[in-house]
């Protein structure tokens, strides 16, 4: 059984404080995760392994963005997302 039965996916933003390398500004910034959660119960058609597999899974988000615009008027460059995690567990 693939992984992604035991989940419902959700898209979500939030906001992340960032510095831009280019020209030092710090603002906020909209980024976007894939929410993870898992299921309440166990898809049907499932055997032991797989039902080892979903008490092992936990729910967990994804960054889906690398990258993001200055938002500085003179600047507008986009800079590599970093010092935050890809993933989080919820």
């Amino acid at each position: 059984m693939d992984e992604r039965a035991f989940y419902s996916e959700s898209a979500t933003t939030k906001p992340i404080s960032l510095n831009c390398p280019y020209c030092r500004t710090s603002d906020s910034y909209e980024v976007r995760w894939m929410v993870r959660k898992k299921k309440d119960r166990l898809p049907p058609g499932a055997d032991e392994r797989d039902r080892a597999r979903f008490q092992k899974a936990q729910s967990y988000m994804v960054l889906m963005d690398d990258k993001v615009a200055c938002k500085n008027l003179r600047c507008r460059k986009r800079f590599d997302i970093s010092g935050i995690k890809t993933m989080a567990f919820l």
